[in-house]
């Protein structure tokens, strides 16, 4: 199994080839391929590679799925016996992202398997009606 450690986001992710995972917002359109170069770890076949503090050369590409906002956040401030209340909420905003494939200089280490995304379309059968 081939996994790495990125940073996006101000956040560390483990992530892996076909796996989706929501982090921070990009600024980037849906459906748009994203390359994120600052990888910290990448194992592969049991064999580490460990940057100081990034691996040279080394690529994590994927693709924006969607964006959306996360589940509300309340946040409520009391001073007792002083009648002050303050009542706020707050949305992160989220992008969905599918981890397509991890590579180190040019070489593919691993891809998602492009065969389970491709939906079969069923085949309508001719009849004769005579």
């Amino acid at each position: 199994m081939t996994y790495a450690i990125i940073e996006t986001g101000g956040k560390q992710f483990r992530v892996e080839p076909g796996r989706f995972y929501d982090i921070e917002l990009l600024h980037v359109e849906a459906e748009s391929k994203v390359t994120i170069d600052k990888v910290f770890l990448i194992q592969h076949e049991g064999e580490v590679h460990i940057g100081q503090p990034l691996v040279e050369n080394a690529t994590v590409e994927g693709t924006v799925l969607r964006h959306f906002r996360g589940r509300k956040v309340l946040v409520y401030k009391m001073k007792p016996k002083k009648k002050t209340r303050k009542k706020k909420g707050h949305r992160q905003e989220t992008t969905r992202f599918m981890i397509d494939s991890i590579s180190v200089n040019g070489t593919v280490l691993a891809a998602r398997d492009l065969t389970q995304a491709v939906v079969e379309t069923p085949q309508i059968a001719e009849t004769d009606s005579e």
